[in-house]
């Protein structure tokens, strides 16, 4: 009888570690497709797509669009307070957008274009308005005039400000001045004065102490992902020390 018994804890004992390892070993295939379908979701996450950005019609008091989260409280208000004065002088409308990165397919143009018309459904409200958008990820940029702001900014310097007088101090991350910049040259343009044109370029060779906003993101994935490969490895070990002393 006392050999049966045994026995029959042997068998227990053998079925309970079948299931455990079973479970382990299921928990192990969970944690590795989390970690593959992981940065696509991350990716897709971070990305922003037309319909993301709250609608802004002709004439409302939104001036900035910040989705990159790259402007400081400071110079976001003195902007704001810089474009709704040109607004009330001129009737000329700014209005900047920044993300951080496009849904799949979608270029600064098609972005820009889309939110534009988004917008600005009709010729008449899309007259007076200039957008500018800004994809912090990759430091592109695009804008969109309407036709009277056309006829005193040319397709020419309108280009000039976002790939020249905007995109010069933010190469060096310095997105606030970039932004500051553009601000001051469209006002200029838009209120009849001389354009300042764009800035000269020096060439000065000083290395940033700043990361960029791709290289926050993808240092942030980095992190995430090491810590789920970490967790992956050491979880299942850690319980089936656990349970193997038990």
């Amino acid at each position: 009888m006392l050999s049966k018994v045994k026995n029959l804890v042997r068998f227990m004992r053998t079925q309970s570690r079948l299931q455990w390892r079973k479970t382990i070993q299921s928990c192990c295939v969970a944690i590795a497709t989390v970690l593959l379908v992981l940065p696509l979701f991350m990716g897709s996450a971070l990305a922003t797509g037309i319909f993301d950005v709250p609608v802004v019609n002709a004439g409302s008091p939104t001036w900035i669009v910040d989705r990159g989260d790259v402007l400081s409280v400071l110079n976001k208000g003195a902007i704001e307070k810089k474009l709704s004065k040109l607004a009330e002088k001129t009737g000329n409308e700014v209005r900047f957008v920044t993300i951080r990165r496009y849904d799949y397919g979608e270029t600064a143009k098609t972005f820009a274009d889309g939110l534009f018309e988004r917008w600005f459904p009709t010729p008449e409200s899309q007259a007076n308005q200039a957008l500018i958008l800004l994809d912090t990820q990759t430091n592109t940029t695009d804008i969109r005039t309407g036709e009277k702001v056309k006829a005193l900014m040319s397709d020419e310097v309108a280009q000039s400000i976002v790939s020249e007088t905007m995109l010069t101090p933010i190469r060096e991350d310095n997105y606030n001045q970039g932004l500051m910049d553009a601000t001051n040259r469209l006002s200029a343009v838009l209120s009849g004065e001389p354009d300042p044109g764009p800035p000269e370029i020096k060439v000065v060779e000083v290395e940033s102490t700043f990361k960029s906003a791709k290289e926050t993101d993808d240092r942030s994935a980095a992190v995430i992902v090491t810590v789920l490969l970490l967790a992956a490895t050491i979880i299942p070990m850690a319980t089936y020390y656990w349970y193997q002393r038990g």
